[in-house]
């Protein structure tokens, strides 16, 4: 196997994926986890540039690690958690063989998935780097997704128009 730039790309930004969302999770302090949520926003956008797939990275980073953080954060930040000391962490042995379990079981994943695929897929068809710019999606969503495209709109009008209707009566 050849080891170009793009292969060892996608592997640090797949490795880095794995071990912010394994973070993520463990983490107690939810600012904690937020920073790594938004490192594994980061990772997943990397990834999509590796795929040609500009349009996606760029939502990736602009709605979710922009606009969906920030409501997180915020909502953390509400929630206003006084009492820190349960936000601390504590070392144990059940912590210790969990982490361990789980480093072997991805190792044995990685090892099968690398020999079951390697060699396979050995060239790209040349029409696979139009699939993820915005020109291909926009010719998709309009061609061939316009029904359950213009449906999704009216759903997302109809809970908009719910929750100003649900906030106004609420503050009245």
């Amino acid at each position: 196997m050849e080891w170009k730039l793009e292969l060892i790309l996608f592997v640090l930004l797949s490795v880095m994926a794995v071990f912010s969302a394994i973070m993520m999770v463990t983490r107690r302090s939810p600012i904690n986890s937020a920073i790594f949520l938004i490192i594994n926003f980061f990772a997943s956008a990397g990834i999509y540039l590796l795929l040609q797939a500009q349009f996606i990275a760029v939502i990736q980073v602009l709605v979710y690690m922009g606009a969906i953080m920030v409501l997180v954060i915020f909502v953390i930040m509400l929630l206003n958690l006084q009492d820190e000391s349960k936000l601390s962490e504590q070392f144990s042995y059940k912590k210790l063989t969990s982490l361990l379990l789980s480093v072997l079981l991805f190792c044995l994943l990685g090892f099968s998935v690398f020999f079951g695929f390697s060699g396979k897929f050995t060239s790209i068809s040349g029409e696979a780097e139009k699939l993820g710019t915005a020109e291909s999606l926009g010719k998709e969503l309009v061609l061939a997704y316009s029904v359950p495209f213009e449906i999704a709109g009216l759903l997302l009008l109809a809970a908009v128009v719910g929750a100003v209707v649900l906030a106004k009566k609420s503050f009245d």
